[in-house]
């Protein structure tokens, strides 16, 4: 019984700068970054079926990673956006449809188009429609020799500058769990900086990720502990498959802990949810989950076992050195985020994934934060799925969401 949930468990995990040079634009049909529609693609799939124009973009990053981008540049009304371009950036395992599962009136995607904004869709390297390389074959282990730190340094800044150079225009962002992890590290980096924050107006965080010392899901807690995805990169499986049978029967594993309970698994997972509905939960399956490279598994659990932001530990001070300069993995110091950047963070008192306590750490490094660019929001009975599935996030997230960007 454990194995059939498994996909779930999976999907619901983490619900997401390279020196020199401009990013390049790819190229399809002659037109730069504009790609022709796939079958099957997420314009095709989510958005033109509600009734929305959308177009299909391409991105290539500094190390090779072709990514898909959707553009959504106007409300179903046909209204053209008159409002800056908002970039939404899904969590682990998840892609673009993130922002899609629930009707029009309840999906943040489609609010911000009909509220006048012009909204981007990412989706990083490893995901369905981003699997392509410039020289790399999907199939072939190198191609997911990365982990977080390379969205960060890569994916984040070649999506950036795509949506500045196509739309003229600065940004808002918002991230969703691992997207908030993505957004912080790099805020905090100089380098990082300079290629971000001059093209961004304001980031919105849902369920921030920074430190992860305090979750306390005991499904999380028991992969770490049994070093699940270091097993897996042992084995030499360097792609993270969750509808894979090896990341499957490893992960029956936990159902076997004591006071895990696998007809409960969501709840164990993500904390109690509080206002998700089936068909909704019926939608995300039937896109999700999506692969992730092993490494950026392994790396999420270091931070979880050590308690620290930092880069990818490579296991040994030798090759710490050869990667860092140095013996130990560089820290991400959140201190460093620059105090006049408008932020907007919200999280749930239920969450087990994006733990209070460890929200409270991350506005602890903010505490040096101008008064009126920092707005955070608690809402108690929010788990970690509410933040982009719940029938009333609408009331209790979307809109003052808007109204703090419309203020920036």
């Amino acid at each position: 019984m454990a194995y059939s949930f498994i996909p779930l468990v999976l999907l619901m995990i983490f619900c997401g700068s390279a020196a020199g040079g401009r990013t390049r634009l790819y190229s399809i049909n002659g037109r730069d970054g504009m790609s022709s529609p796939s079958v099957d693609g997420i314009c095709k799939s989510m958005v033109e079926t509600q009734g929305y124009v959308c177009e299909e973009h391409k991105v290539i990053t500094q190390d090779g990673y072709i990514l898909s981008m959707q553009r959504i540049p106007m409300g179903r009304s046909g209204r053209t956006a008159t409002l800056s371009p908002v970039l939404l950036q899904h969590g682990l395992l998840m892609d673009g449809i993130t922002w899609l599962l629930n009707p029009p009136a309840q999906s943040l995607a489609f609010i911000l188009a009909d509220n006048g904004f012009e909204v981007w869709l990412a989706n990083t390297r490893g995901t369905k429609y981003s699997l392509g390389h410039t020289s790399l074959i999907s199939n072939n282990s190198a191609y997911w020799d990365w982990s977080w730190d390379e969205l960060v340094s890569y994916d984040l800044p070649a999506s950036f500058q795509y949506v500045h150079d196509t739309t003229g225009k600065k940004l808002h962002y918002v991230g969703h769990s691992l997207g908030t992890l993505m957004a912080l590290a790099a805020f905090s980096q100089p380098q990082s900086q300079q290629k971000l924050l001059n093209k961004l107006r304001s980031a919105a965080l849902l369920c921030p990720i920074a430190d992860l010392a305090h979750t306390t899901s005991p499904i999380v807690k028991a992969a770490v502990d049994l070093f699940l995805a270091e097993e897996l990169s042992w084995l030499g499986l360097q792609e993270f498959n969750p509808k894979g049978k090896a990341v499957g029967k490893l992960l029956e594993a936990i159902c076997k802990q004591p006071g895990i309970d696998c007809t409960h698994l969501l709840n164990y997972l993500t904390g109690q949810n509080c206002c998700l509905n089936s068909s909704s939960t019926e939608e995300f399956l039937a896109h999700e989950p999506q692969s992730t490279a092993t490494k950026n598994m392994v790396h999420l659990a270091q931070m979880i076992r050590k308690g620290t932001i930092a880069m990818y530990d490579y296991g040994n001070e030798d090759e710490n050195k050869k990667h860092y300069g140095q013996s130990t993995p560089p820290v991400y110091d959140m201190t460093k985020i620059p105090n006049d950047l408008p932020l907007y963070l919200s999280y749930g008192g239920q969450d087990m994934l994006s733990d209070s306590n460890d929200v409270k750490l991350l506005l602890d490094s903010l505490k040096e934060h101008e008064g009126d660019k920092l707005v955070v929001q608690y809402i108690e009975n929010y788990a970690h799925a509410d933040f982009v599935m719940a029938v009333n996030a609408t009331q209790a997230v979307y809109d003052p969401l808007m109204a703090f960007f419309r203020l920036q």
